[in-house]
């Protein structure tokens, strides 16, 4: 019996990734059958509560790939799980299932789906691929930095547990990218929110903003605006020596950055040159990750 083909899926988070993994799945749900897909639906015991797990599962992948009902296929997996708990099929279906919501971007039942599978099977090969759905769910439901980004602290979490516990598997590299995408956003709300206290110079909270920032997330484009930014909050309030040190931090790890230039201008403007603190927070947090 030929394996019904799982098409790439389209859309941001929705790589080849999952092609290949569902491949190997499928290759295997088919073992146990014994007719064609499309004879399935059509036995007279098809009511019956306790159909063969096999056939279960093939009609959910007939659902999935020549249907593209990724309600209902989900739903069929989901069959197998009730009917034959504790089979061999019944973990198949339930990362099938998860599969299928995500696919069909219903997003919270694909996470609850992922997770009761590294619950009940946390030694599996497939549970990368799980955690991999979870962040992955998270992460196409990022909303855009004017909106609360819980959903997006959610994503970076879940993202960076398939880094930490599946470091050697394909997932391991896609979780980065999008990883990196995740810290950006969140980068750029607090951003967002320091340039909003500048304009209306509190510049304490401005501050504090810019700080998460360097400290947080300091390998993000947004670094070279935040060090400028933070130079423009410390020259406001007269702390010369911190507006000099993130100007002079600025210069010394982008220096062709128009970012630094306005520092430069700002800082030489007020008759200082910029200099570097090592006592600095700012000093210091750089050193932390090797770019000062």
């Amino acid at each position: 019996m030929t394996s019904p083909e799982i098409k790439p899926v389209h859309g941001r988070g929705r790589s080849r990734i999952f092609t290949r993994v569902l491949a190997l799945v499928v290759a295997t749900a088919l073992l146990g059958g014994c007719s064609s897909i499309s004879n399935l639906f059509g036995n007279k015991d098809e009511d019956l509560p306790d159909r063969p797990a096999d056939q279960l599962y093939n009609e959910g992948l007939y659902l999935l790939n020549d249907k593209h009902d990724n309600k209902k296929a989900a739903a069929k997996f989901e069959e197998v799980d009730k009917e034959h708990p504790y089979s061999e099929w019944a973990r198949k279906a339930l990362i099938m299932s998860s599969y299928a919501y995500y696919n069909g971007a219903m997003y919270a039942e694909s996470i609850a789906a992922a997770q009761r599978y590294i619950t009940l099977h946390p030694g599996s090969p497939d549970a990368a691929y799980a955690q991999y759905l979870i962040g992955s769910s998270y992460y196409d439901e990022i909303p855009d930095i004017t909106r609360d980004q819980a959903r997006t602290q959610k994503a970076l979490d879940a993202l960076d547990e398939v880094i930490r516990k599946y470091p050697n598997t394909e997932y391991a590299n896609s979780a980065k990218q999008k990883l990196e995408f995740a810290r950006d956003q969140l980068a750029g709300r607090e951003m967002m929110i320091g340039r909003y206290y500048l304009e209306r110079r509190q510049f304490t909270g401005a501050i504090n903003r810019f700080k998460i920032v360097i400290t947080q997330y300091q390998t993000t484009r947004h670094v070279e605006e935040a060090l400028e930014r933070l130079t423009e909050a410390y020259m406001s309030l007269g702390i010369v020596d911190e507006a000099q040190t993130a100007a002079a931090v600025l210069g010394h790890n982008f220096p062709d950055s128009p970012w630094y230039k306005r520092a430069y201008t700002l800082v030489t403007s007020g008759g200082k040159t910029p200099t570097e603190n090592k006592d600095s927070w700012i000093s210091k947090a750089f050193r932390k990750v090797g770019l000062g």
